[in-house]
């Protein structure tokens, strides 16, 4: 008999094993065709226990029924549902169109599927165990379900088209020959793309995805000690919220939301780089408790990252780096716990608007944080953190923030002009405490006053009109450098005197020259 002669009138071809006769009669009747044996050791896809012919099918009829098969009885609508089963040979539906719904459940493949180009409405393979899913191009008008699958040898969905949602919940796919896990670079998803307690061995590549709703990679494990990267996504775009965030174990349901108090939790926890730049994304991105184990060359790279809502809540990573060099930042939440040290964290560049701080997060720890990330001074993140604090109304810390700013600025400067900046520090602490300057005046004047009263009447110019000596006023007289009080010019000093009333001149240019850098300063900045 030919190859698909008949069958158009639903007569069964003669070469068919049992397996594969049950298989064709429950496609037209689209009902689930079930070979497991009830024993859960033997059913295990992924187990070592061998399934006989009794159990097997050849891809090749697979794929007879998926792109060619007879037509559903009467009331019946056609699909493939398989359970247990054992496919032998490679699923090949390369460029083919698959009208029917089909959803394999604990079944085990012998050789890869092959769908680059493939059409489909709705494909689930469910705990499934696969060698390789090669689905370049692959474009379903529903979902595409793979959860719990195992891929020994990696999946490929670049430039696939997903109508609705991509979900690899409890995946375990390990890398191909070039490293990659999960080649997912220019793929499109509609709506949400779930990855919750998702076990990724190599390299997961996003680069230039896009996600229609949410991308939760929830309770995650992405290990790559092999290359650089354990998640490579620049120019990822998430219309609503990436979550690396702890998932409730044996509760996967949670999308978006944090395990309920006493649930047992699985945290994200990634080994290797993760590259996010030039990321978009509408809501937010959250890294509560997200643990992150790079070695000395890797790191957390945010690179101009645009988001409302970045909550960087996760553990302290011991090495690496975190870079947020030109993100841009609505709402900064985030734990003084979560960040590096000094030489690990690098933000020029970063911009935000509010600081939504978890738990203590003084000022003296902020400024701290700027100091960590400029291992050379740069005064953007002091003026950065300066402005958002005094947009909240926290005038004094903007001013404590700046003052912290000229001191670290101070360091750099050649030894002349690091005693003029202790002695603006000392006199007015560079404009930012201006009444320390009447307080230096004041304790000048006094010991003046005092010093030059001590001193008894100097000598006069001995002009008639000479005003009557004062020692107070001659104190001022000398401290105030562009008043004339009258003192100064008539009065006359000798010996060690001169020389304290050299020092007081002296002091009051300083006071003076100090309070109007800083009234500068101070004009500047309004």
């Amino acid at each position: 008999m030919t190859e698909g002669a008949g069958i158009r009138d639903g007569d069964l071809p003669e070469d068919l094993s049992a397996a594969e006769a049950g298989m064709w009669q429950a496609f037209r009747n689209g009902s689930v065709y079930d070979l497991s044996c009830g024993d859960t050791v033997v059913d295990d896809p992924h187990g070592g226990h061998p399934w006989g012919p009794e159990r097997t099918v050849r891809a090749r009829i697979v794929c007879w029924l998926l792109l060619d098969g007879p037509p559903a009885l009467a009331g019946r609508v056609s699909s493939l549902k398989l359970t247990g089963v054992h496919i032998s040979g490679s699923l090949d539906l390369a460029g083919g169109t698959v009208t029917p719904y089909v959803e394999l459940r604990g079944c085990r493949f012998e050789r890869e599927i092959l769908l680059p180009e493939a059409q489909f409405k709705t494909l689930r393979l469910v705990n499934c165990s696969v060698p390789r899913l090669e689905a370049a191009r692959v474009h379903t008008e529903g979902d595409l379900h793979l959860p719990r699958c195992r891929f020994h040898s990696g999946i490929r969905l670049t430039d696939a088209h997903i109508g609705t949602d991509l979900l690899l919940n409890q995946a375990v796919v390990y890398r191909d020959r070039t490293g990659r896990s999960i080649a997912a670079d220019g793929m499109t998803v509609g709506q949400d793309l779930q990855a919750e307690m998702l076990e990724s061995h190599g390299e997961l590549s996003l680069r230039s995805a896009k996600v229609g709703v949410s991308l939760s990679l929830r309770g995650a494990r992405l290990r790559n000690p092999y290359t650089r990267l354990a998640l490579n996504a620049p120019q990822l775009t998430v219309e609503r919220t990436l979550y690396l965030t702890p998932a409730g174990v044996g509760s996967l349901q949670l999308a978006g939301r944090t395990p309920a108090r006493g649930t047992r939790i699985q945290h994200f926890e990634c080994q290797g780089g993760v590259r996010l730049d030039d990321g978009r994304f509408g809501d937010a991105v959250d890294l509560e408790r997200a643990r992150f184990t790079f070695t000395d060359e890797q790191e957390l790279s945010l690179r101009r990252v645009q988001v409302p809502e970045l909550r960087f809540l996760g553990e302290r990573p011991q090495r690496g780096k975190v870079v947020l060099s030109g993100a841009r930042v609505v709402n900064l939440v985030d734990r003084a716990s979560s960040w590096p040290g000094p030489g690990n964290l690098y933000m020029p560049g970063f911009a935000y608007e509010n600081l939504v701080p978890q738990g203590p997060f003084p000022l003296a720890e902020r400024l701290e944080w700027v100091a960590a990330a400029t291992a050379e001074y740069h005064p953007e993140p002091y003026e950065r953190l300066a402005a958002v604090l005094r947009a909240s109304g926290e005038d004094e810390d903007a001013r404590e923030v700046l003052l912290a700013k000229q001191r670290r600025r101070r360091e750099t400067l050649p030894p002349a002009g690091k005693f003029w900046g202790y002695a603006q520090d000392l006199a007015v602490a560079y404009g930012y405490r201006p009444g320390r300057a009447a307080v230096w005046m004041a304790v000048l004047w006094a010991a003046g006053s005092l010093a030059f009263a001590y001193a008894g009447r100097p000598r006069t110019g001995g002009s008639a009109g000479d005003p009557p000596w004062n020692p107070a006023l001659f104190a001022l007289d000398l401290l105030l450098p562009v008043i004339d009080l009258g003192q100064v010019g008539v009065w006359h000093l000798d010996g060690g005197w001169q020389w304290l009333a050299a020092a007081l001149v002296l002091l009051g240019w300083i006071l003076a020259t100090t309070v109007a850098a800083a009234a500068t300063r101070l004009l500047r900045r309004n």
